[in-house]
């Protein structure tokens, strides 16, 4: 068993969405370290995909492809899966993490966050999946399959307090769309994972980028994840190591999903 062969991922091409900052960007640092020939990320913003693709070319020169757009409707699905096969005869990982979220409340929440959300955490992970099953079957082989693996949440394992209505369904229907995609895709010998972070800094996550140590005081690690911690899991299921994990989404948490105690409930007894 070569240890070094068994989590590399030498010579693999992969696609990150939403890999300019945050969650992505932490994906793609990982990634590149793994050994990737090429990186492809995308986003919205294209001054902001354009830099992060600049700020690693003098250490990992041409090897993080910036394709700006926006995925969250179909047009634009088709115009980056078409853009990924005018490059590239096979695609051997896709990271599905662009996502969205949307606070309101209940009784004023509107359809446009709903429907925003929704798309771009549901629909655009399976559409562009699909539309993309041609480079990942070329890519894919019994020996060596290709990966995909859905960025959900811990928002999607259990209710956070805000009203984030649509964000949490969304996560959880990725979460079990996961496992369906998996038990179709296992047939092509493309293995299908999930991962559902916690609390990493990002836009997304701003009580963890602005107070990190006051939101890691509530997690049973005691802090809150760093680039490492959620890469090391990405690195893992797109390689040799994950290779027999299937349809699984793995909370990369410090805890907080499956070993949190609500000391504010126990008895006397400290039950």
């Amino acid at each position: 068993m070569d240890f070094g062969k068994l989590f590399s991922l030498e010579g693999r091409v992969a696609l990150i969405t939403g890999g300019s900052r945050g969650i992505g960007k932490m994906l793609l640092e990982g990634f590149l370290a793994a050994g990737c020939a090429r990186v492809y990320i995308t986003a919205r913003k294209v001054s902001v995909v354009e830099e992060t693709a600049a700020e690693y070319d003098a250490q990992y020169p041409g090897r993080v492809i910036a394709i700006p757009g926006d995925i969250s409707q179909m047009d634009g699905i088709q115009q980056l899966a078409d853009a990924i096969a005018a490059r590239e005869s096979k695609l051997d990982i896709l990271v599905n993490n662009a996502g969205a979220a949307w606070g309101a409340e209940f009784e004023n929440f509107p359809e446009v966050g709903w429907d925003k959300v929704m798309d771009l955490n549901v629909k655009t992970p399976f559409f562009l999946t699909q539309k993309l099953h041609p480079l990942l079957k070329a890519a894919a082989t019994f020996e060596r399959p290709a990966k995909v693996i859905n960025i959900a949440s811990i928002d999607g394992l259990r209710p956070n307090p805000w009203e984030t209505y649509p964000y949490q369904a969304s996560k959880a229907g990725l979460i079990h769309l996961t496992k369906r995609m998996a038990a179709r895709l296992i047939d092509d010998h493309i293995v299908v994972t999930g991962i559902a972070p916690g609390a990493y800094a990002s836009e997304m996550n701003k009580a963890a980028r602005d107070a990190g140590d006051a939101v890691g005081k509530g997690i049973p690690s005691g802090r809150i994840g760093q680039a490492e911690d959620i890469a090391a899991g990405a690195i893992y299921l797109a390689s040799r190591a994950g290779d027999y994990v299937v349809g699984t989404t793995i909370p990369i948490d410090g805890g907080i999903v499956n070993a949190s105690i609500d000391k504010d409930h126990l008895d006397p007894t400290g039950h």
